[in-house]
């Protein structure tokens, strides 16, 4: 998966919650911005560390993980 690069476990970052690269931010929060209505600009003004790359990951690992729920 082209996300696998990007989005890590770090057991002592997040307690444990899946992590865009080595940020402290969550894959959830990102998820959560983006169904909050802010645009991919918006995020990445507030959270300058962040990627459009990044976001992308992270929406296609949430798009996985619930495939693999059914």
């Amino acid at each position: 998966k082209d996300y696998a690069k990007i989005i890590k476990v770090n057991k002592n970052k997040r307690a444990g919650r899946y992590c865009v690269r080595n940020l402290r931010i969550a894959v959830c929060d990102v998820i959560g911005w983006l169904a909050s209505g802010m645009t991919n600009e918006e995020i990445i003004e507030e959270h300058p560390d962040l990627t459009l790359q990044d976001l992308q990951a992270c929406l296609s690992f949430a798009a996985d993980r619930d495939r693999s729920l059914n």
